[in-house]
């Protein structure tokens, strides 16, 4: 019997029930199992079939990846069976309920931990209960948050110092205290629940998160110390937390099935079909638009992208989460006959990380979500940035003003839930000007260049002696010796 010095290394991964938070997560445990530890995802019915063909291919090539399924209690709380995702959450009532839920799995989590005895649980920081719960097992709790430096500092500094609350309105502009450079912002790019005492499921859990985050032993960054160091030092330095950056994860991807994963969604037309339309186009020719599982734009909103991108005369990819009816109040009357060869309406889910690598792809319109960026940066393809909530504001000021690979849509306003009587805040002229921007001229050029130079940095992160790898060796040893 393998005394506890010699037991392979063994990690409990724990995502929230949300695409933004598991895809990375899952991508984790396949790059800690290729790096010789046993690695166990833990996840709910509606989502055990999308995890295990998710690291098929790892257990194919005989990595240790396991997966335990746990009940999600829907019932408990007053959703409906099978309301197991954060995307299936569609109202603020069911996003209550939803977070209530997730406080309520402790309990089958004490037992897998005692039943199991692993060495380290990597948890979702929407999970905060889970730190007490490793403290209990003797383990050290690391945090995943879903994001990156920048906006991790960004979000800790305007928590502490509330400077959205010294200011006169909402349209003043403020500078993020404490922050190694000058970055404005408005009060209404602030999330909402900040600006508010009324305690909600939401705050409470936001709240708890961040008070949990202190006492962790540390955090989990899908990342690259290149893309953002002086934030990854201001983060460790500054707000003194222990943190490792292992990304981008999802370059662990290498065969095209498991690039082409649908993550459990359905889509109107495969990857080939997708691939083969992109095959004919030029080099940088294609707007790939996509704003992620969780924003639900209003059909005006939709109708005003339609026409800024047929006014801008560009080819394009859009994806847009419809279903085809007979009539389409988002769609002007023939837009899909006038766009037939130039654009490619695909309804539902799209091969993200396949299209973006594609060399017809120039640009990116995207919400900012942290998972799309960094799929953006691996792929060398600039951005539009068109933010919607969470931490994207904080996103997009990364790329649009550090970094400069981003042109901004306009977006002023942060936003959960769009009331669906609501007209679109962001018009067609905007829409047409910055694909315009993005796709043609000089500064189109310099921006695309600075993209790709990224890419390079970004792939060279996870490559043995990179940057990314060097911090994972380091995190692996470091749970190795306590271990012992």
């Amino acid at each position: 019997m393998e005394t506890k010095s010699h037991e392979q290394l063994h990690i409990f991964f724990f995502p929230y029930m949300a695409q933004g938070h598991s895809i990375p997560l899952i991508d984790m445990a396949k790059i800690f199992a290729s790096h010789g530890v046993k690695s166990t995802l833990i996840t709910t019915p509606l989502n055990a079939p999308l995890f295990s063909k998710a690291i098929q291919s790892s257990k194919e090539l005989g990595f240790k990846i396991e997966l335990i399924v746990i009940r999600f209690p829907t019932e408990e709380v007053g959703l409906p069976p099978g309301c197991e995702s954060a995307s299936l959450a569609t109202t603020n009532e069911m996003k209550e309920k939803f977070f209530r839920a997730t406080t309520l799995l402790q309990t089958q989590l004490e037992q897998i931990l005692d039943q199991q005895r692993p060495h380290c649980l990597l948890a979702d920081t929407f999970f905060p209960w889970a730190t007490d719960v490793a403290a209990k097992f003797g383990i050290p709790r690391l945090i995943f948050h879903g994001t990156g430096f920048f906006p991790l500092c960004a979000s800790l500094s305007v928590i502490l110092y509330e400077p959205h609350l010294k200011v006169s309105s909402d349209s003043e502009v403020f500078n993020i205290p404490n922050f190694p450079v000058e970055i404005k912002l408005t009060g209404s790019q602030i999330p909402a629940f900040l600006k508010t005492n009324v305690e909600t499921e939401f705050t409470k859990l936001y709240k708890a998160s961040k008070a949990c985050e202190e006492r962790s032993y540390g955090v989990i960054v899908n990342s690259f110390y290149e893309l953002e160091p002086v934030y990854a030092d201001h983060y460790r330095k500054v707000f003194g937390r222990k943190a490792w950056h292992i990304g981008p994860v999802s370059l662990c991807n290498k065969a095209v099935e498991d690039k082409a994963e649908m993550r459990g969604m359905e889509a109107s037309l495969d990857e080939h079909e997708c691939l083969n339309w992109l095959n004919s186009k030029k080099p940088n020719s294609v707007v790939y638009i996509c704003f992620g599982s969780m924003t639900n734009f209003t059909d005006p909103q939709l109708f005003e992208i339609a026409l800024g991108l047929e006014a801008s005369g560009r080819e394009f990819i859009w994806v847009v989460k419809k279903e085809k009816k007979e009539k389409e109040e988002w769609l002007s009357e023939g837009f899909e006959k006038r766009m037939e060869g130039k654009g490619l309406i695909i309804r539902g889910w799209a091969p993200q990380v396949l299209i973006l690598e594609h060399e017809a792809i120039g640009g990116f319109v995207t919400h900012c979500g942290w998972n799309s960026i960094l799929e953006g940066v691996s792929s060398g393809v600039p951005m539009i940035t068109w933010p919607v909530s969470a931490e994207q504001f904080y996103n997009e000021k990364l790329l649009t003003e550090i970094l400069r690979i981003g042109v901004a849509v306009g977006v002023q306003q942060w936003a959960t839930f769009v009331d669906v009587k609501q007209e679109a805040s962001v018009k067609r002229e905007a829409i047409e000007k910055a694909v315009t921007e993005i796709m043609v001229g000089y500064e189109a050029e310099e921006i695309r260049s600075r993209a790709k130079a990224l890419r390079e940095m970004a792939r060279r992160a996870v490559e043995e002696g990179g940057s990314s790898f060097s911090d994972l060796t380091a995190l692996i040893e470091e749970l190795k010796s306590l271990k012992a």
